[in-house]
Formats: structure tokens, sequence, C-alpha cells
């Protein structure tokens, strides 16, 4: 049987998708083989700083959503929330970390470095503890040049990837599918060729309960429920 392809969309500044990276690892752990999750990115803070103006003006500003974000980092014990979040450090947009992340991705579609190693998984986990653990502004190069040289990955080949345009077709094609498949919230997890979804906050075990719906009844099968 084919593994469950979920495709999966979030944005590196979402913190619902920095607390929810716990529920992928515990999905991976649990079905292994059986599903492949495709991770995209959906630019919900693609030009954060005015967005976060326009929508919290009357709510206390970046300052106000700044307490929100550790107002919900106090319910999950399992995620460090720096005390500075959204204060001094205010990376202007998240495009700039998706286009650098895809070209992390490259390098392990062309077997530039280990593909075994998960590199652009771990980097983009390594991008967003680097925001909402260290306050680091992942949104300038230099930032994530430092990130990179601290998993090991030749800075080099991924400024190439860059460089020649490749890692924006990449990214391009993340736009495409958030249109096709009208992503709006961050994170999303699309099922069933896109007849299922999951937005938002969603506990794991609603997540875990839609995977194995699918593996009982898989797709192109009908089912009275």
């Amino acid at each position: 049987m084919e593994p469950i392809r979920i495709s999966y969309f979030s944005d590196i500044l979402c913190v619902w998708a920095y607390i929810a990276q716990i529920r992928l690892d515990e999905l991976k752990a649990t079905f292994q083989d059986k599903i492949e999750i495709d991770l995209h990115f959906v630019s919900v803070f693609g030009n954060a700083r005015e967005k976060l103006e326009k929508n919290w003006r009357d709510r206390g500003g970046v300052p106000g959503y700044s307490s929100h974000i550790h107002e919900v980092g106090k319910k999950f014990d399992h995620v460090t929330i720096h005390p500075d979040i959204w204060a001094d450090v205010r990376p202007p947009s998240s495009l700039s970390c998706h286009l650098f992340l895809h070209a992390i991705r490259l390098l392990e579609i062309k077997g530039l470095v280990p593909t075994s190693e998960k590199i652009f998984e771990q980097a983009a986990w390594a991008f967003r503890e680097a925001f909402f653990a260290r306050v680091m502004n992942v949104s300038d190069r230099n930032v994530q040049c430092a990130i990179a040289k601290d998993l090991g990955l030749p800075i080099a080949a991924i400024q190439e990837q860059i460089d020649s345009g490749e890692a924006y077709a990449q990214l391009s094609k993340d736009f495409d599918l958030v249109k096709e498949h009208t992503v709006s919230v961050s994170p999303t997890l699309i099922f069933n060729e896109g007849r299922q979804r999951l937005n938002g906050n969603v506990g794991y075990r609603v997540i875990e309960a839609n995977i194995r719906e699918l593996l009982h009844n898989p797709p192109g099968e009908q089912s009275w429920c």
C-alpha cells in the first residue's frame, strides 16, 4: 500500500507551527513508512510588521501581539518562548526564510548533502527555534548563514541555489499550491488529494484519527461514514 501523503503548510514565524512540530515528530514515529509528509510554506507573515501593526492596532499593537504569544506559550511546556519575542527584534518577512530553506532543500534534492540526515527538516526547525527561543532575526541573510553554518551546511552552495533562481522556483511552487488548495492558515494539513484538511492548532489525536481513517479506508474506496 502506498503511504498516505500529507501536505503540511506553515510559516516559519508562526507560533502555532512552532508548537505543532512535536506533533509532526510524533506522527512520523507512530506511522513511519505509512505516511509521507511534504513540507510547504504559506507566507502568513510575508509582510510581518505591517500585518501585526494593522491586525493588532486596537489590541495593543505589536507589544500586544508579543503578550499574546507569551500567553500561548504558557499553555505548552515543550517549547521555549523568549521574553523579548516580537519586541526589539521584529523580522520584516518570513519570505526570506522560506527562500533560504528552499535553497537548503535543493541541496538534498541534488544529493549535495546526506539525504539520510533530513537537513531540510533540521534547518526549518533550527530557524523556528532561533526566532522563538533566541529572538534572532531570521529574515536577515547573515543570521540565516550563521544558522546554516552551525548545521555544517555549505554556504556557497546554498547561495548558488538562490543566485541561479532555482530556490525562487521552488518557492513559487509553494505559492501555486497555496492558491490551488486555498491555504490561508498556518499550520494547515491537507490529506486525500485535497479532500480533507485540518487548519490551525489541531490536537495530535485529531490528526492521528484522520490518518487512521485513511489507512483503514484508502482513497478511492467508499465508506458509509
